[in-house]
């Protein structure tokens, strides 16, 4: 079966801009408002390449998830695909609530001197319950498409990814998710029904693109250069003449406009296999659950300093990046008891010693 490279490299890419577009939320004046730990030395103009990021950052990674159940599934049955996305995905957001979050909104809390809680939230691990959420409403759909003998609807889809643009018209159904919630910040997905909304359709979406085959690559492919220019085009609008805050149906047609330029410039250079980025891919899931806990230990210790935002951006970039990765190559991937609770395989190595050892009374077939 293929491996998608790019896939992988999409996947770790976004995360570290989420990490990136996190630690400039601390710089912000309205930081607080989100439970982020604030500087002093504030820069608006931090923010402005944010605007650029934070209409696709998320909405890509729901789309990656979708892909990335397909490939789950030409593998497995209903009943595997359920457990092993449980594994994946269920038991680190349950571990995550009770025991990560609250973790580092205990270091917001001391940095402010507030009485010290402890509660159980989502925090940034709400992306893991929508995922699990689609997954269990979509996989009828996904099996019905996986096993049907009618493939009418797949010949025609892949006749249409001949044209270019196609694939923008889904955005029809972007444009009417944001009339029926409209949202009053388009970038505002945690824990609301736009953010759900929004990541139930990259999500189905990302799965039927895979699912039309190398038709849809061929046309991202093929036409990059365009999805890149309306999306060029979309930005400045938004930017000049709605100070980055544009009507939705405008928002919905740059995102997917960025998104699917990004998959066709992803697939032409980034399609082949490396060891970093078999190391990056495996960490990045980690990565992302603990990057929080890492970002707050590391403002609540250099903010005091009052560096110039130049001097104290870049420091935490680079202290949050290293700090993640040290937890996860010297903690999380050398502790097989913690890897279950980060997302990570179930390699238990007395399972696999049992496992190999012959047993007399049980034949090959059993």
């Amino acid at each position: 079966m293929e491996r998608r490279y790019d896939i992988d490299w999409l996947r770790v890419i976004a995360i570290g801009l989420l990490l990136i577009y996190h630690i400039a939320i601390v710089f912000q004046p309205w930081a607080m408002f989100l439970a982020f730990i604030r500087s002093e030395n504030l820069s608006t103009n931090l923010w402005k390449p944010m605007t650029l990021l934070n209409v696709w950052r998320i909405p890509i990674l729901f789309y990656v998830s979708g892909m990335g159940l397909f490939f789950a599934m030409r593998k497995r049955n209903w009943s595997e695909l359920i457990k092993e996305r449980a594994k994946r995905i269920l038991v680190p957001f349950l571990f995550g609530i009770v025991a990560v979050t609250p973790l580092h909104m205990f270091v917001f809390q001391k940095y402010y001197n507030m009485a010290l809680n402890y509660y159980p939230h989502m925090g940034h691990l709400w992306f893991l319950g929508n995922i699990f959420t689609y997954v269990i409403l979509l996989l009828p759909v996904f099996l019905y498409l996986k096993k049907a003998k009618n493939i009418r609807v797949k010949l025609f889809l892949q006749k249409l990814m001949a044209y270019p643009l196609t694939p923008l018209l889904v955005t029809v159904f972007f444009i009417v998710e944001v009339i029926a919630f409209k949202p009053t910040n388009f970038a505002l997905y945690a824990e609301t029904w736009h953010g759900f909304s929004l990541g139930f359709l990259c999500f189905f979406f990302g799965f039927l693109f895979m699912y039309i085959g190398p038709s849809f690559r061929q046309n991202v492919l093929k036409w990059r250069w365009l999805y890149l220019g309306i999306a060029a085009i979309l930005f400045t609008i938004r930017f000049i003449l709605y100070a980055t805050e544009a009507p939705g149906y405008l928002t919905v047609m740059e995102s997917n406009s960025w998104i699917l330029a990004i998959f066709g410039f992803c697939h032409k250079y980034l399609n082949k296999p490396s060891q970093l980025l078999s190391y990056l891919s495996t960490a990045a899931y980690p990565v992302y659950i603990i990057h929080m806990l890492v970002l707050y230990t590391a403002s609540a210790l250099i903010l005091p300093l009052k560096f110039p935002v130049y001097i104290s951006f870049p420091l935490l970039v680079v202290i949050t990046f290293i700090g993640c990765f040290i937890i996860y190559e010297f903690v999380i991937r050398r502790i097989n008891l913690l890897h279950p609770l980060f997302g990570l395989k179930w390699n238990f190595k007395y399972l696999k010693r049992k496992k190999k050892q012959p047993l007399a009374t049980k034949t090959v077939d059993e």
